[in-house]
């Protein structure tokens, strides 16, 4: 059935392109679903080609370039030089595994902007042991290096866990040492393989605050160069924040197969059918489709959300978050601290036994 289209939402700025889920490393805190795209299912150079054109007609200026890896598809010149020929400003969102000089130089020359390096420890043994695979850190070194000297600007992220988020100081100094022009230093978000390893990943709070405290304390020194992201997690300060700045409001993604969804996690959702750009225009997906219209606005709202003065802000928080903990994508996001089931939040918080991670793989996504 064709959903009536959302009145007053303005056209998406940016896509998340995921060119593929296939990836050399085997992170547990991976967003990427379960079930994880077969390569024999993912769109073809030209269908990418023809979303890069699809996108900026709708208004899309900014594009991540994504998977999985996405230097593991042999065609990304070609994707990202779509991109630029359509106006949009591509940014490569990379593990550095595969980077290589000839590689980037045709990715510069196809018209890639910038580069997001991922990084999952400022030690060496603990980045190999997080990412699952050894000589990982030596790959972001190497790959590091000749981001810069391409000139590109250069960003660092790293996914903040109990592992790592009492590595703060080092993982800054890092970022130093690489002369990156970005830190953006987020934490996890429980879809995925993130979900299923949520009491090993899941940091005290304790840690949070000592995280907390040191970004503080680092932007104080810097200065606002590089400028230094800090993503709080939803439950810490029990403010709910707008999903993707609000379902189907400033962005949408587009998976490996062609599903087009508000957000990478919605696909988690039961009974959310997503569109598919073999089916449908970009558009019609953003204007009509049911999935993008379902959670828009404040109508579809509970009583706890509907009367609150925040509805406009916050949305009523994440509706795969809801999902996750709740079982009900309608219900509040329970990292409010008016939600019915915020103590679902402070349960989680109180330290789980860690366990061994399960590590991402095809192979666990289809047993």
């Amino acid at each position: 059935m064709t959903a009536p289209v959302a009145q007053g939402i303005p056209r998406p700025w940016a896509m998340l392109a995921e060119l593929t889920h296939a990836c050399p490393l085997r992170c547990p805190y991976c967003s990427n679903p379960l079930e994880l795209a077969k390569k024999s299912g993912e769109l073809t150079t030209a269908q990418w080609v023809d979303v890069m054109g699809q996108a900026a007609r709708l208004g899309v200026v900014q594009t991540h370039l994504s998977g999985g890896e996405p230097l593991l598809r042999p065609d990304l010149v070609e994707i990202t030089a779509a991109a630029s020929r359509a106006g949009i400003y591509t940014q490569l969102v990379t593990s550095g595994s595969g980077l290589d000089a000839d590689r980037l130089a045709a990715l510069v020359d196809a018209g890639l902007r910038s580069v997001q390096l991922s990084v999952q420890h400022a030690r060496p043994a603990e980045s190999d042991r997080i990412a699952g695979r050894r000589s990982a850190f030596a790959d972001k070194e190497r790959a590091a290096a000749l981001v810069r000297e391409a000139g590109l600007p250069l960003g660092l992220n790293a996914v903040l866990h109990r592992a790592n988020l009492d590595a703060i100081d080092s993982l800054v100094e890092l970022g130093l040492s690489w002369g990156v022009e970005r830190i953006e230093l987020a934490n996890a978000q429980y879809y995925g393989w993130a979900l299923l390893n949520r009491d090993t990943l899941m940091p005290t709070p304790g840690q949070l605050e000592r995280a907390r405290t040191a970004v503080e304390s680092w932007r104080e020194r810097l200065g606002g160069s590089p400028e230094l992201v800090w993503v709080v997690p939803d439950h810490f300060d029990g403010t709910a924040k707008a999903c993707m700045g609000g379902w189907g409001a400033v962005s949408l993604a587009v998976t490996p197969d062609g599903s087009v969804l508000p957000c990478p996690a919605a696909a988690t959702l039961p009974g959310l059918e997503a569109p598919s750009v073999r089916e449908h225009t970009l558009e019609w997906i953003w204007d009509h489709s049911e999935a993008f219209n379902r959670y828009r606005g404040t109508g579809w709202m509970s009583e706890t959300c509907g009367g609150c003065p925040r509805r406009g802000e916050d949305f009523g928080g994440c509706r795969c978050q809801a999902y996750a903990l709740t079982g009900d994508a309608t219900r509040t996001d329970p990292a409010c601290g008016l939600s019915p089931d915020h103590a679902l939040v402070r349960t989680l918080t109180t330290g789980a036994e860690p366990r061994p991670y399960v590590y991402r793989s095809h192979a666990r996504s289809r047993s």
